[in-house]
């Protein structure tokens, strides 16, 4: 019932996840707006917020909104506006995301090879792929390789994970901040929008129970 009339080739799926239908100004558009109408405090939004926005700066691609749940969590927060705090983590931000990580993990750690974002991006890919085999050879005949995973764990994960952190910190207090009296204002005057709609239609509810009665 929910399926694709046309299923979508492998080309289209990417150009979509790349360009969402309607465009980024929409997509953003819409999240904005779902977190503008959360019930929650702005307090528990703003560390939904933080928490989603964290996660991006982690390697542990696909299970961003699993990561930023938990965190959410711990940091007592809004979980809608966690997980929807992840798509800050997408095609346009993560190569300065991954750059950024990267740069500073490898510095941090003594590496001095600099690795271009196309290698990152096929070391991730591979890496995926490996794990995969790895976990499937457990029901059927096929030897796992796990030495394979040795460099990438060593040279991209970690300086990955390390420099991802602090930015990572940086960013997430910043939303905070930035997020919290702007979610407070917002919320403040809706209250007030709403309370007048409500006092607008008394008004006219009881106008109208005044209205004389005309006899025939």
């Amino acid at each position: 019932m929910f399926k694709r009339r046309i299923k979508r080739t492998y080309t289209q799926s990417i150009a979509a996840a790349m360009y969402p239908r309607g465009g980024w100004s929409r997509a953003v558009s819409y999240i904005l707006l779902r977190l503008r109408r959360l019930p929650d405090p702005p307090h528990k939004i703003a560390r939904g917020i933080a928490a989603g926005i964290f996660v991006c700066f982690t390697p542990f691609f696909g299970f961003h909104i699993v990561f930023a749940a938990l965190l959410t969590m711990v940091m007592q927060g809004n979980m809608l506006a966690a997980v929807l705090a992840t798509f800050f983590g997408n095609p346009l931000t993560f190569p300065i995301i991954a750059g950024i990580s990267m740069e500073l993990g490898s510095w941090m750690l003594g590496f001095s090879e600099h690795i271009p974002l196309p290698r990152i991006i096929g070391a991730f890919s591979y890496a995926s792929l490996e794990l995969w085999t790895n976990f499937t050879s457990i029901f059927t005949d096929e030897v796992a390789h796990w030495n394979r995973l040795g460099w990438f764990f060593q040279r991209i994960f970690m300086p990955y994970l390390v420099g991802g952190l602090a930015p990572g910190v940086v960013v997430a207090v910043i939303a905070y901040m930035i997020s919290r009296p702007l979610i407070s204002v917002y919320q403040t005057s809706r209250i007030k929008r709403l309370k007048k709609r409500y006092q607008k239609r008394r008004r006219a509810a009881i106008a109208k129970t005044n209205l004389p009665v005309q006899s025939d």
